[in-house]
């Protein structure tokens, strides 16, 4: 929840050639009230938009919620599903994240399906199962063809705005573990065409580091994602 239309249009100005890459992916991901500014100033410059949140019904008696088919006919090609912000504040579960997941393929955009752990699960040391658990209750359900369109994010929930930050040793664990339970529902090549991010204060120092990782493939930038200082997570190969 940041940034006003305005405030996101004069970013969008500022960041669109310093974040436009030819060798990664970019997708600002912005508030529903900033997306239709966002689409306009971005039109040409080859970043991708997205939302962040969704429902997972059509239309309906849901009064302040988007639905997919509105995000589409408004141009969103991404958005983020199941962030433990949504999880923790406002009750998503697993079963509500894999019916946004579905609905989202349906209508042709890409869903960025997050997971992650608490500090106390992480200390009692369920991690590994607890991640296994979400990304399958996520994907229930999926074909492999649809499977291979999914995004998966891992962000350990201690580390989000906390300024703490995974090793990329521990990150590279957990991806591993993810890549490793779409394998054996799905099979091992699907697993491979699947991209998965980490997110948790990745910042222009330790993206380089991050993304050298064998199973990371990306980045689910949070704070970092608001300064000048994101233009070094996309170049992070200079």
């Amino acid at each position: 929840m940041n940034k006003t239309p305005k405030e996101a249009i004069e970013f969008c100005r500022l960041m669109k050639d310093k974040a436009a890459s030819s060798t990664v992916d970019v997708v600002f991901c912005v508030p529903f009230v900033d997306l239709y500014p966002v689409l306009e100033e971005l039109k040409g410059s080859g970043i991708g938009v997205g939302a962040e949140n969704m429902h997972f019904e059509d239309s309906g008696a849901y009064t302040g919620e988007v639905s997919s088919r509105m995000l589409k006919e408004m141009g969103v090609s991404y958005v983020v599903l199941g962030h433990s912000e949504r999880r923790q504040y406002f009750g998503e579960t697993d079963e509500m994240v894999n019916k946004k997941v579905k609905k989202a393929l349906e209508v042709g955009i890409t869903p960025i399906m997050c997971c992650g752990e608490t500090l106390e699960q992480r200390e009692a040391g369920i991690t590994i199962e607890w991640i296994r658990m979400q990304v399958k209750c996520g994907l229930l359900g999926l074909s492999a063809e649809e499977v291979e369109k999914v995004v998966i994010a891992y962000e350990p929930i201690w580390a989000i705005g906390t300024g703490k930050t995974a090793s990329s040793l521990q990150a590279q664990e957990v991806c591993k573990a993810i890549r490793q339970v779409v394998g054996e529902v799905y099979g091992h090549a699907v697993a491979e065409k699947v991209r998965i991010q980490y997110g948790g204060s990745v910042s222009g120092k330790n993206a380089a580091e991050l993304f050298a990782m064998a199973d990371i493939d990306g980045g689910l930038v949070g704070g970092a994602s608001l300064k000048e200082e994101f233009q070094e997570i996309v170049h992070y190969q200079k």
